[in-house]
């Protein structure tokens, strides 16, 4: 019988995949925010439900390398799943229902990734676009299920495990609930990205021609790839219809393709918890420059954009890692 190799590769990533005590941090964070500002958590729920969304597209961008501008049509796809099956009286049980959600953006996610991913750069770019703006144009035209313009509004979603209210004026149990849902998730993510099927596709990332050359079935784990990552914003989508019982155009729009995409570039994509500290950088950032100037926060935000995406390399965790090498080097 022989003994495993003792490869430098397999023993670094065998360190990436260990459990570290600060990994606790962002979770015991949101665990104090529900009890230290209970009469903030619609904002923590939208902070969690947005943390949920940037991992899926962490997933494929960080990870796989595939750079897509259409992610929030596999959100919208999760959440119109949810908002019709609840408007029309079919399925009100949420649990369930973001099962269902997950389902019908991943369908999307593989019938449009068969397509698409046989294309690369700004021609894959473009697709992604047109294709998210072609599901916009469909739930626009599909007046009568999906509401048009004016989207659904009053979702009657049933309680959670038949005991927990879902109340918009006091989202207790929406806090909750999207929590577990991005910890289960979160879960999920971190094992994929750290078993052999993540470490293929930081590969094909890092050099596609090459994976082809050993014979790695490529367009296959890109397509696979892409369908987990819109299982994931499906999953994101739908809970957020859940939460705020509303579901609207803005769900396929481009401004939240392109904000999950700034908070990526903020937080440092292929990280996972670069989408942690992108979302609380962006929307507090967003929240407290609007208070200041109303009229021109964005202008402030596209200003720390540029300087982070010219002298931060990999966005803020990216500085953090910059910052520990010398201090790395100094003890070695």
């Amino acid at each position: 019988m022989t003994e495993p190799v003792d490869h430098p590769a397999a023993r670094a990533l065998a360190e990436r995949h260990r459990l570290r005590i600060w990994e606790a941090i962002p979770w015991l964070l949101a665990l104090g925010f529900f009890f230290a500002f209970p009469k903030h958590l619609g904002f923590g729920t939208e902070l969690l439900v947005t943390v949920l969304f940037a991992i899926s597209l962490d997933l494929v961008l960080g990870y796989a390398g595939i750079v897509t501008l259409g992610q929030a049509a596999f959100f919208g796809a999760g959440a119109y799943t949810v908002g019709i099956l609840a408007k029309q009286g079919i399925w009100h049980e949420p649990i369930t229902g973001l099962l269902l959600a997950a389902l019908v953006a991943a369908a999307v996610g593989f019938g449009s990734g068969l397509v698409l991913l046989r294309t690369q750069g700004l021609t894959l770019l473009m697709l992604t676009l047109c294709t998210m703006a072609l599901l916009e144009e469909a739930a626009n035209l599909a007046h009568d299920y999906t509401g048009g313009f004016d989207g659904l509004d009053s979702l009657p979603i049933a309680p959670l495990f038949g005991r927990f209210e879902f109340n918009p004026l006091y989202p207790t149990t929406q806090y909750l609930y999207v929590l577990a849902v991005l910890f289960v998730c979160f879960v999920f993510v971190r094992m994929l990205v750290y078993s052999p099927f993540g470490q293929s596709l930081r590969g094909i990332r890092e050099n596609m021609l090459r994976m082809h050359a050993v014979g790695a079935p490529v367009r296959g784990r890109l397509v696979l790839c892409y369908t987990l990552s819109a299982a994931i914003a499906g999953v994101a989508g739908g809970i957020w219809a859940q939460a705020n019982a509303y579901v609207n155009l803005g769900t396929l729009g481009l401004d939240r393709a392109a904000t999950v995409l700034i908070i990526l570039v903020l937080g440092g994509h292929g990280r996972l918890y670069g989408a942690f500290i992108g979302a609380v950088a962006y929307i507090s950032l967003s929240h407290f420059l609007a208070r200041i100037y109303p009229t021109a926060w964005q202008l402030g935000l596209g200003l720390l954009l540029v300087v982070i995406a010219l002298f931060a390399r990999n966005g803020i965790l990216g500085i953090a890692a910059a910052l520990r090498r010398p201090a790395h080097r100094a003890a070695s």
